[in-house]
């Protein structure tokens, strides 16, 4: 599961370069961070059945961390 993902990754990272056309990359680290951050975070809210505790322990983050990301991202 973890190499599917990795791979999905690498294959939208090459993706995005080439598309590109010759424009500079910018923010890169910043933008693939939000762009996985968001859909993990409902979907492990999901798997969790909305409990916080839950979804931070899943996480492997604390619960106070785990509520400012949905917070940050409007899913609270």
């Amino acid at each position: 599961m973890s190499s599917e993902l990795h791979d999905c990754v690498r294959r939208s990272l090459n993706r995005y370069f080439r598309d590109l056309d010759g424009q500079a990359p910018h923010a890169v680290y910043d933008m693939v961070l939000r762009m996985v951050e968001r859909p993990m975070l409902e979907v492990v809210m999901k798997q969790a059945e909305g409990n916080q505790s839950v979804a931070a322990e899943i996480l492997g983050i604390s619960r106070g961390t785990l509520r400012r990301k949905l917070a940050d991202h409007d899913l609270l």
